[in-house]
């Protein structure tokens, strides 16, 4: 397996990770009974709760975009020292913005993002 795919892997777990803090978060002010029901009635997360949340949320969107990236370059046969430091990039880069968001570090948390979103594109430009 190349070190790409490992790293895929790796996100995946940091993305598991994160839904696990959500769910943890979310639990004392919404109440286990809310998260073990049906949810029919929305309630909205605020503070450190909520910014897990939407940090879980764009995990899965960015992974939603890393994986296929990965698979790309791994079909084609492409993988190539620059890929290894795209994907080693957005592995720290998202590990950084999963830290970041919940602290509420609004401006290093998007500079964290745009390095994710950047090794992601070059990842898919590597696949062409």
């Amino acid at each position: 397996m190349s070190n790409e795919l490992s790293i895929l892997a790796l996100y995946g777990l940091l993305v598991l990770v994160q839904i696990l803090v959500h769910v943890l978060a979310a639990t004392p002010p919404l109440g286990l009974p809310y998260l073990v029901g049906p949810r029919d009635e929305p309630r909205e997360l605020t503070g450190v709760p909520g910014r897990c949340k939407r940090a879980a949320d764009n995990a899965v969107v960015a992974l939603a975009l890393f994986a296929p990236a990965v698979l790309l370059v791994q079909a084609r046969g492409a993988f190539t020292p620059d890929t290894l430091l795209a994907a080693r990039a957005f592995l720290l880069a998202r590990l950084a913005y999963a830290v970041l968001y919940p602290l509420g570090l609004p401006w290093l948390r998007t500079l964290a993002w745009l390095v994710g979103f950047i090794a992601t594109a070059c990842l898919y430009f590597a696949a062409l």
